[in-house]
């Protein structure tokens, strides 16, 4: 999902020309923005972030960089990469007594 500013019809043709099949929200009282601690004061752009939130609503990690798009990408991805990594190592077998578990 993506929040940002720019009005309805925006997000749609971004989304069309990037093929990108996200919904995107968006914040034109910057409301969210504010919450999240990115609304610059009076008409300023927001800062701009990425943040990588699980089912759980918990936040993961939060990418900051004015013009590197890439680095929001990467380091988006890799954190939900970690991410499933941690989550496939706590999730083992417990095998009965004097049996050795299988991941």
């Amino acid at each position: 999902m993506g929040i940002s500013v720019d009005p309805s019809d925006r997000h749609r043709a971004f989304d069309e020309a990037n093929q990108l099949g996200l919904v995107l929200l968006s914040d034109l009282d910057r409301r969210i923005a504010r919450q999240f601690g990115v609304k610059r004061p009076g008409p300023l752009p927001n800062k701009r972030r990425t943040f990588v939130v699980d089912s759980d609503g918990r936040v993961l990690g939060v990418i900051a960089s004015e013009s590197n798009m890439e680095k929001h990408a990467a380091e988006a991805l890799q954190t939900l990469q970690s991410r499933h990594k941690n989550a496939e190592t706590t999730t083992r077998t417990v095998a009965p007594a004097g049996r050795r578990s299988e991941k």
